[in-house]
């Protein structure tokens, strides 16, 4: 049995690992597209941004009940397939609001998925290991990103001087279908994952308004537990989006040359996050200090401040260095949210609350920052001002994290 557990976490943090490529393969190739398309950097933070974001705010709370009433297999099956056919029709478009449109199907699956995942993984584990297995969903999400920015990277300066797929087919677009390919192979594998049996459940899955009543009725804590985790939401999309443009235009290098070691900063990021994340929540949920799992939120909320501040380091390496920092701590930070969640919060009202995590973190977090920076940047001196645009915005998410981490553990500790 121990063995069937253990694929199935390991498929289903390969499953999030293949979202947050589909999300994050945009990255690397945005600035060839937006000049093929002809958009402007505020344009393309919304494909990268709002597209995300609408669809997310829209069915994310629908996805929690859902999770909580009904199969999550099959759900996440077709959360899959929806990230899967978003990125295949980035392929195909030629306008602005095509490739909206495509992304806002990839942002559905990809940030629905995680509700899915979480609560499949809260009820494969116990609470004493719960930290560890969601661990794997982290690790799994970081992977995905580093392998969009590796592999994207390596895989566009191929097609630049390869045949394309399809005949016509520009290098960016290969790079798109490419990704696409990998990810419906790994969507078909998700038939094959059972149902899992429920545990922790209090009482028979309440009605939605009573579930939100019940949420409400948390507040003292959720509320600045979402501030805590929206902001350094807001830091990590603002870094994942903006980097790629930063590095091309004020370090003159392409995404050939920076691929693979900003995948590599990313899946080391995740490694050592979910790491840490995964022990601290353990260890402050076994420790005698009430309230004790968020500490480590805490401390790396704290941490990520300097860290924002990357796209103004002199040269290429500190600005890897920096990264590195920002990303860790926003890896720690969501891995003993995450696990807060899973324990704090009973299971017939843990879907819809995740929801609204991911409603709240999608309008906010990937809705806002990402346009944020350019409005910054627009201020402070135009195109040119971008990477301080980012660096302020970073600084500042930071710092409400923290703000919001620590009014969370201090009202746990009165729970």
């Amino acid at each position: 049995r121990r063995r069937g557990v253990l694929v199935t976490l390991l498929l289903l943090s390969a499953t999030i690992g293949s979202a947050s490529a589909m999300r994050t393969v945009f990255s690397p190739v945005q600035e060839v597209a937006a000049a093929s398309l002809h958009l402007n950097d505020f344009q393309m933070s919304l494909l990268q941004g709002l597209a995300i974001s609408l669809p997310i705010a829209a069915l994310a709370i629908p996805v929690g009940r859902i999770t909580d009433r009904g199969n999550r297999s099959t759900l996440l099956f077709f959360l899959a397939l929806l990230w899967t056919i978003g990125t295949a029709l980035c392929v195909l478009g030629t306008e602005f609001w095509h490739i909206f449109v495509a992304r806002m199907l990839a942002g559905i699956g990809a940030f629905s998925s995680l509700t899915v995942t979480i609560s499949m993984v809260a009820d494969l584990s116990s609470p004493d290991t719960r930290g560890r297995s969601l661990m794997l969903l982290s690790l799994g999400n970081m992977v995905g990103a580093a392998a969009a920015f590796a592999f994207g990277g390596s895989l566009l300066g191929y097609f630049a001087g390869a045949a394309p797929l399809i005949a016509g087919l520009e290098p960016w677009r290969n790079v798109l279908l490419v990704f696409a390919g990998v990810s419906l192979v790994l969507t078909l594998l998700l038939l094959t994952v059972r149902e899992p049996a429920r545990h922790e459940i209090a009482e028979a899955s309440p009605a939605l308004s009573v579930a939100l009543r019940e949420l409400w009725e948390r507040r003292g804590l959720l509320a600045p537990l979402f501030l805590g985790q929206v902001t350094v939401v807001m830091a990590d999309a603002a870094a994942s989006i903006w980097a790629a443009p930063v590095l091309e235009r004020h370090y003159n290098l392409t995404p050939e040359q920076y691929g693979g070691w900003m995948g590599l900063v990313i899946l080391v990021s995740g490694v050592i996050g979910a790491v840490f994340g995964g022990f601290a929540a353990d260890f402050g949920h076994k420790s005698k200090i009430k309230g004790g799992i968020l500490i480590g939120a805490v401390v790396a909320a704290i941490l990520s401040i300097p860290g924002a501040f990357f796209p103004l380091m002199p040269d290429a390496a500190g600005f890897a260095w920096m990264l590195l920092l920002l990303l860790t701590c926003g890896a720690v930070t969501g891995l003993v949210t995450a696990a807060a969640i899973a324990v704090l919060v009973p299971n017939e009202i843990r879907g819809v609350c995740l929801g609204a995590f991911i409603v709240i973190g999608a309008i906010i977090g990937f809705g806002v920052a990402p346009t944020l920076v350019t409005l910054i940047a627009d201020v402070v001196g135009g195109r040119q001002s971008l990477p301080t645009g980012l660096a302020l915005t970073g600084a500042g998410t930071s710092a409400l994290a923290a703000i919001g981490f620590i009014g969370a553990l201090v009202r746990a500790r009165k729970i």
